[in-house]
């Protein structure tokens, strides 16, 4: 018996080394999917420009405002929280957001997503207005986006909600700009004034701090915080420049024949360069390592850090 359980570990092993594609199915990615989703979708159908997982510094609470996606078109700016809900929810009169898990055995509740909102667009404004972009008192609209088809509710939410059934049916032929539900303050102004406006805000928005990125195979995402590479030594070594004062992207290669999983990876890097508004240069350095090597993730919004193969991975962007 002994005997037939190793060689079937061994030919677990095998299998999963050769043959298996990476087990992601422990990965919850659910949220950030559905950030960078509502964020493709936005930029696709009515253009401008998106900025995705920002972390604004907010100097009254001496903490970070998480901010889902900032979205900058002609004259008009945006801040968008998506909650990514599903089941049953309902307004509590304190405003929070209660939600019922489908079986009804536990009750989720979420502060005012609205309010959240609003602070943060404010939280921003004021973050513009240090790194010298002033813009006006409620220059930048806010808005919730729900994109989960299993959301339920029978409550009226206000106007800054935009339940699943008002997003599913988001199309560019709309009447007016985003559906009329988002404000353009400079709408009036001169033209030179908006682009210049839209310039600065463009720059200080690509270099302000944001979440890492890592990008997994089958288009899922995680937001969250790089820690650091685990493997063996020589593998580490050969990763060792690949740190946020140093890189921001890495993107991995893999090659198979015959449908085995490559044993070893291609990994290029890219050597950030401040001088430039993406942060990163047009060289990038190559290095081979086992596809076993592993990247260790901090999740947002989660206590529990992830220890995730590198074969997995499509590509890591690091946050200055």
């Amino acid at each position: 018996m002994w005997f037939e359980l190793l060689c079937g570990l061994v030919l677990y092993k095998f299998i999963r080394i050769f043959f298996a594609e990476d087990d992601l199915i422990d990965i919850e990615t659910s949220d950030s999917d559905a950030v960078f989703a509502v964020a493709s979708r936005i930029e696709k159908v009515y253009g401008g420009k998106v900025y995705v997982g920002l972390r604004i510094p907010d100097a009254d609470s001496a903490s970070r405002q998480n901010i889902d996606i900032v979205l900058l078109s002609k004259g008009d700016a945006v801040v968008i929280a998506v909650k990514n809900l599903a089941g049953f929810v309902s307004i509590s009169p304190d405003g929070s957001w209660v939600r019922m898990s489908d079986h009804k055995q536990k009750e989720e509740r979420h502060p005012d997503p609205v309010a959240e909102a609003k602070r943060q667009a404010a939280v921003l404004e004021a973050y513009l207005e240090q790194r010298g972009v002033p813009v006006p008192d409620g220059y930048f609209s806010y808005k919730v986006i729900i994109p989960n088809p299993k959301f339920l509710t029978t409550s009226s939410f206000s106007p800054e909600v935009v339940p699943y059934e008002q997003w599913a049916h988001l199309k560019q032929d709309t009447a007016t700009m985003l559906s009329g539900w988002i404000k353009g303050v400079f709408r009036s102004a001169k033209k030179e004034m908006q682009d210049s406006v839209q310039q600065q805000l463009n720059f200080v928005l690509s270099t302000a701090p944001t979440w890492d990125k890592l990008e997994l195979k089958g288009n899922r995402y995680l937001l969250g915080e790089f820690v650091e590479f685990k493997g063996k030594h020589e593998d580490t070594q050969e990763l060792q420049y690949v740190k946020r004062s140093k890189v921001g992207r890495m993107i991995v290669q893999k090659t198979s024949m015959m449908g085995l999983a490559p044993r070893n990876l291609q990994v290029l890097y890219s050597l950030r360069d401040y001088r430039t508004e993406g942060g990163s240069t047009s060289d990038w350095k190559e290095v081979t390592v086992r596809s076993s090597t592993e990247i260790v993730f901090q999740p947002q919004n989660s206590k529990k850090v992830k220890t995730i193969t590198l074969s997995s991975v499509t590509s890591l962007t690091l946050s200055a």
